[in-house]
């Protein structure tokens, strides 16, 4: 049986809601399970929400070093670092980005929630191909989840956005490779990582909580491929360990787990070249700024 034959005969056993979307980055090659639903996100929206600030940044709407306080009365558990700070808390932008994709910190997400707000951010949504995906509140938000205010992510939807940040085409070329270089050295990975070699090239988002299991990315094997998995259900642990056995068996099909994968280094590279001219661009913006 094929790895596509595989998974979507054991997906479809899961109770609950589970989809899977997938696309080949050589040959187009795309199927799913579910695809096009809209999945309770998580985390998954700090993706496009990044993405959305990006297309601000392009025209001079926001900058990456514009400072943004979050009080400590602003302050919420789960995953991050800024819970932990003291007192009020005064960072850029750009830095509230790095620590919303990097460690998937939510206090950080609400603070750039805040600062931009939830219908400027719906709209961005709309521009960028996204209708099922909405992010609609603050997280820990308990009055507006209790009214059915809640955030969703579509897989088809990132995996379009995926394929276009991969092309280079996710509003520009630095911005794309500026998101890149942020989604893989995203540290949360026992999921899609999870039976791959810890050095092996990703670059993903993922989603956790009592019941949802997520998790969006690219695997950059010989042959590089698109996988976004949603789960909202029961048994979260067990759906966690097949999208760690089905990843690990689309990684084998495409060309095996070895590293390091050759086929990308060059491709990181100019990544990071990408990455470091944007950051010094908006370096450069805001000391123009400062000097008016």
């Amino acid at each position: 049986m094929t790895a596509k034959e595989v998974i979507l005969e054991e997906i479809k056993s899961f109770d609950g809601q589970a989809g899977i979307y997938y696309q080949n980055l050589k040959t187009g090659n795309a199927w799913g399970y579910r695809e096009q639903e809209p999945y309770l996100a998580a985390s998954i929206v700090k993706l496009p929400l990044a993405a959305a600030i990006l297309l601000w940044r392009s025209r001079g709407e926001t900058c990456f070093y514009d400072p943004v306080t979050i009080r400590e009365d602003q302050k919420i558990p789960g995953c991050g670092a800024v819970q932990f700070l003291n007192g009020d808390v005064t960072l850029t932008v750009g830095e509230l980005c790095r620590l919303m994709l990097t460690i998937s910190d939510s206090c950080a997400t609400n603070a750039l929630f805040r600062h931009y707000g939830a219908g400027k951010i719906r709209e961005a949504f709309l521009e960028l191909g996204m209708r099922g995906s909405r992010f609609n509140r603050e997280y820990w938000d308990e009055m507006l989840e209790r009214q059915g205010v809640n955030n969703y992510f579509v897989p088809e939807e990132m995996g379009d956005l995926l394929k276009d940040m991969y092309d280079g085409t996710l509003i520009d070329e630095d911005s794309s490779r500026w998101l890149e270089h942020m989604l893989r050295r995203q540290q949360v990975n026992h999921k899609l990582g999870g039976f791959l070699p810890m050095d092996f090239p990703m670059a993903h988002k993922t989603g956790d909580e009592e019941d949802k299991a997520h998790d969006v990315g690219i695997v950059f094997a010989r042959s590089p491929f698109i996988v976004c998995y949603g789960f909202v259900g029961p048994h979260m642990q067990a759906y966690e360990d097949f999208i760690r056995r089905s990843t690990l068996l689309l990684t084998e099909e495409n060309g095996g787990i070895e590293t390091p994968v050759k086929e990308d280094e060059t491709r990181e590279a100019l990544v990071a070249e990408g990455a470091a001219r944007l950051e010094a661009n908006e370096k450069a913006r805001a000391a123009g700024n400062a000097s008016l």
